[in-house]
């Protein structure tokens, strides 16, 4: 179940318009200390720019909505980019924008098209991705099923993993290997995947795997 959508990542990007030099930073963040610390680091970084311009939202149902306009005319810079983050469905993340003026005035609609943009921008960068509430089954197989585990794994948990006809519709990623006597095995699924996981590992090592435990939280996919 996806329980909202973020950034994978740090990321930023920059862009002129109208000789003026906009720079965003944007970060994932899971509270508001954390967001502004990061719009702390960002105003130490750029101290010299003409303005900082901060959003953030946080919260798994958006909660918290915040940003300012730094001395821009109100409601150009700053809201603007809440609202966008909001209409897009991203939260738990913070987004700096800083903006060195280059001499001519953009006006109300300009200023907030501008904003809004280099948000954007950075957002392509950091990459967006759903957090989903997953399943982590840690196995301890086998070498010779293996390669039957990584040939099937889907690299994503939304789709279909039913490469062969055994492999039933609970799609998994792998996580963590660890190699000794046998494999120890870190199989990702969604939550709702539990007993046809478990029976999927049954069925590919003829029920000699042994789950070595189970654990389950939400995680970026």
């Amino acid at each position: 179940m996806e329980l909202y959508k973020t950034i994978k990542q740090q990321a930023s990007a920059e862009q002129i318009i109208e000789r003026s030099r906009f720079i965003a930073h944007a970060m994932p963040v899971s509270d508001k200390e954390e967001a502004d610390a990061f719009i702390a680091s960002i105003k130490s970084q750029y101290k010299d720019a003409t303005h900082n311009v901060p959003a953030m939202v946080l919260g798994d149902k958006s909660q918290i909505q915040w940003a300012s306009d730094d001395g821009e005319p109100q409601g150009t810079s700053g809201a603007p980019i809440v609202q966008m983050l909001v209409s897009e469905g991203l939260t738990n993340l913070v987004i700096v924008v800083t903006r060195y003026f280059g001499g001519i005035k953009l006006g109300t609609g300009g200023l907030v098209r501008a904003y809004t943009s280099s948000a954007k921008l950075a957002l392509e960068a950091a990459g967006v991705c759903s957090v989903q509430d997953v399943l982590k089954l840690t196995c301890e197989i086998d070498y010779s099923y293996l390669a039957r585990f990584q040939k099937m794994a889907s690299g994503t948990l939304n789709g279909d993993s039913s490469a062969d006809g055994s492999a039933g519709s609970a799609a998994f990623v792998l996580g963590n290997i660890a190699y000794g006597e046998k494999v120890q095995l870190e199989i990702i699924t969604l939550t709702e995947n539990e007993e046809a996981m478990r029976g999927l590992v049954a069925n590919i090592t003829s029920g000699s795997a042994q789950i070595l435990s189970v654990s389950s939280g939400p995680e970026k996919v």
